[in-house]
């Protein structure tokens, strides 16, 4: 039986988010739970649908606070574990005044990556109708084999695959070992979340079209989402090609789980309509609902914690 809509596999860790200076001048930050995975899974649940998450964190007070938050939200954390040795995952968030951001992440190591084969429920992703991963699970070994142990099972199990590549540079060893872990994702998943800078890297083509043609050509993937921030969306299926314009806000404060909101609005949308004969229609109703639900969480600190409803993404749209 599935009794689960979406399990993700990946990161729960703490952004601290710069949030003003200090009387002395210093910066002054917010810890807002975090980790690409769990903030699409935080959005499902916002959206009435189940959801899993598989990680783990350190067993400190971040740790337990961050799986107390993951709870909250209404994530089911069986399979989310403590560790004794390793500290919780920490990423600082730098805003530039355009809401774009730069991490610097205290990952080496963080209990994030310290997840193995023999800690992964293969009871709970058999259970579950899409698996969901990216690849800050696959950048060491011990969890990238419990990564692919994951998907392994899922694929055994008859569940939809869905895959964010979500590149942050400065956690791999070289960009041809990144490219590699992504390419891996690409053969395996039907879904595919892109950002414009990653199917330029990963293609070497500066137009995106042309990048998405090329990983349409050599992995056919099924259906392919690309976010291009201020620029939109775009969905590739079949032989569809339709974009959607942004949401801007006046009141954006950062970025930081807008792809992640947009994902999860995808991902709903494909579990709410299937994967098989989607039509144009449908295909700019899904982003454009996803692209609203990715604006409104540029006016929050964080995301995982206030990921916004659907009653108001509806009435952002009507407001349009």
């Amino acid at each position: 039986m599935k009794t689960i809509d979406v399990t993700a596999l990946g990161e729960l860790l703490i952004d601290f988010t710069q949030n003003c200076l200090s009387e002395q001048g210093n910066y002054m930050f917010e810890a807002n739970p975090g980790g690409a995975p769990c903030n699409v899974l935080a959005m499902l649940t916002r959206l009435g649908k189940k959801a899993a998450f598989i990680g783990k964190v350190g067993n400190d007070f971040l740790g337990k606070h961050l799986k107390d938050v993951v709870e909250e939200v209404g994530i089911d954390t069986r399979n989310l574990l403590l560790d004794d040795d390793v500290h919780t995952t920490l990423a600082f968030v730098h805003t530039y005044e355009d809401g774009d951001r730069d991490f610097s992440f205290y990952r080496n190591p963080g209990a994030d990556i310290m997840l193995k084969e023999e800690d992964i429920d293969d009871k709970l992703i058999a259970e579950s109708k899409i698996f969901h991963f990216g690849t800050l699970s696959m950048t060491h070994e011990g969890v990238r084999a419990a990564t692919k142990k994951a998907l392994r099972i899922a694929k055994e199990n008859g569940c939809l695959i869905t895959f964010d590549p979500n590149l942050r540079e400065p956690l791999w060893n070289t960009l041809d070992e990144a490219k590699e872990q992504v390419a891996y994702g690409m053969e395996r998943c039907d879904v595919l979340k892109i950002s414009d800078n990653e199917v330029q890297w990963f293609s070497g083509l500066e137009d995106y079209d042309a990048g998405i043609a090329f990983i349409r050509e050599k992995y056919n993937i099924p259906l392919i989402l690309l976010s291009m921030g201020k620029d939109g969306s775009r969905a590739y299926y079949k032989d569809f090609r339709v974009e959607v314009k942004p949401f801007l806000q006046k009141n954006t404060i950062e970025t930081t789980g807008a792809g992640d909101t947009f994902c999860a609005c995808v991902l709903n949308y494909v579990l709410e309509n299937g994967l098989e004969d989607l039509t144009e229609d449908q295909l700019k109703d899904m982003l454009t609902f996803a692209n609203g639900a990715a604006s409104l969480i540029t006016t929050k600190k964080g995301a995982l914690r206030v990921m916004p409803t659907k009653e108001e993404v509806l009435k952002l749209l009507a407001d349009y």
